[in-house]
């Protein structure tokens, strides 16, 4: 069996292997220009293998190729792989003889990773979420424009009204380009953003667990497909603190002695997630009365984004514990059970 322990770079690869067999030694440089790692990898198929690696980018073409050759590949904690080292010194040799060293003493800091198919499905939930983004901004600039010429706040702007109203203005030349480009951005987007709704909403129905958060309120098929397929397993978390610091809603904690230091929240984990959690936590506030209290309660005495991500850390919380008990809204409110207060 070849144990491999892989520094990974976009552009190459450094790595250090050993054969348990034979007990060879090598210590290579690989660029991915050319196929040079490609063919390296290819050469070793048809034997065990198992490949080490810290948690980086530009890894799915490697995962891909590892996975088609029948090969193990082991993804790490970065942090955890670094406080293993015993020396201050860093180099891309000795990054990958460390892990060389920690997979031959079973030391390595394995971590999740998600299937083929949960991150093709997360692909359409951020497709759809970076076309919504670009959309909004093209709303604020077409609703700028209806503000600078006085038909704010009557109308928005982006709406088919609004939209008629802005179009008949006389405008300087530049800013009919402006406005005519916005325009037709806008109705292009909506066009992109449409099918990708009716397909979200598809998937959605062929999730029970997915229909099952859909039931609390403020929570709809975005929302809720989000969250399932960024933690994927609720059993993967013991403690609901667990989730929370996962998705980075705990905060930043610098303390000593006797002294307690809080900060910011880490913002650690999926941000699309997170602001998706904010967003449905000022809508959970506007329907239930409870939730409506404690933001008014928070906003005052800090202010309304402290009181906002409060909610999104509750809401967050409150989802996973009806994913694992397998609770809708209703059941998990009657219940009032442990679960429930912690929510």
């Amino acid at each position: 069996m070849w144990i491999i322990g892989c520094d990974f770079h976009p552009s190459f690869q450094q790595i250090a292997l050993v054969n348990q067999a034979t007990g060879e030694y090598q210590r290579l440089r690989l660029e991915h220009k050319g196929g040079e790692a490609e063919r390296f990898y290819r050469s070793l198929a048809g034997q065990q293998v198992i490949v080490g690696v810290e948690a980086t980018g530009s890894l799915r073409w490697f995962e891909r190729l590892l996975h088609e050759l029948g090969f193990q590949l082991w993804v790490g904690d970065p942090a955890r792989i670094r406080a293993a080292a015993a020396h201050k010194p860093k180099t891309d040799k000795r990054d990958a003889k460390l892990l060389l060293q920690l997979l031959l003493e079973k030391r390595f800091p394995r971590i999740w990773m998600p299937t083929a198919e949960q991150r093709d499905a997360r692909q359409l939930v951020l497709h759809r979420h970076r076309l919504v983004q670009m959309r909004t901004r093209a709303k604020n600039q077409l609703n700028t424009m209806a503000s600078n010429e006085g038909l704010h706040p009557r109308r928005r702007a982006w709406s088919q009204a609004g939209q008629s109203e802005l179009m008949q203005l006389p405008l300087l030349p530049w800013a009919t380009v402006r406005r005519k480009d916005w325009s037709e951005l806008l109705q292009q987007l909506n066009h992109r953003i449409d099918p990708l709704d009716r397909a979200l909403a598809q998937e959605a129905e062929q999730r029970p667990e997915v229909k099952l958060l859909m039931t609390h309120p403020g929570v709809g098929p975005v929302v809720a497909m989000a969250f399932v397929l960024t933690l994927c397993d609720p059993t993967r978390f013991e403690r609901s603190k667990q989730v929370a610091a996962y998705l980075g809603l705990v905060p930043d904690e610098r303390s000593s002695g006797k002294r307690q230091r809080l900060g910011h929240i880490t913002k650690q984990g999926n941000t699309m997630l997170r602001a998706l959690l904010v967003e449905a936590a000022h809508v959970t506030a506007k329907k239930e009365p409870e939730w409506r209290r404690k933001y008014l309660r928070l906003a005052m005495k800090k202010n309304r984004s402290i009181a906002a991500v409060a909610l999104a850390r509750r809401l967050a919380v409150r989802l996973w514990w009806m994913w694992k008990l397998g609770l809708d809204y209703g059941q998990i409110k009657e219940s009032r059970s442990h679960a429930e207060q912690l929510a």
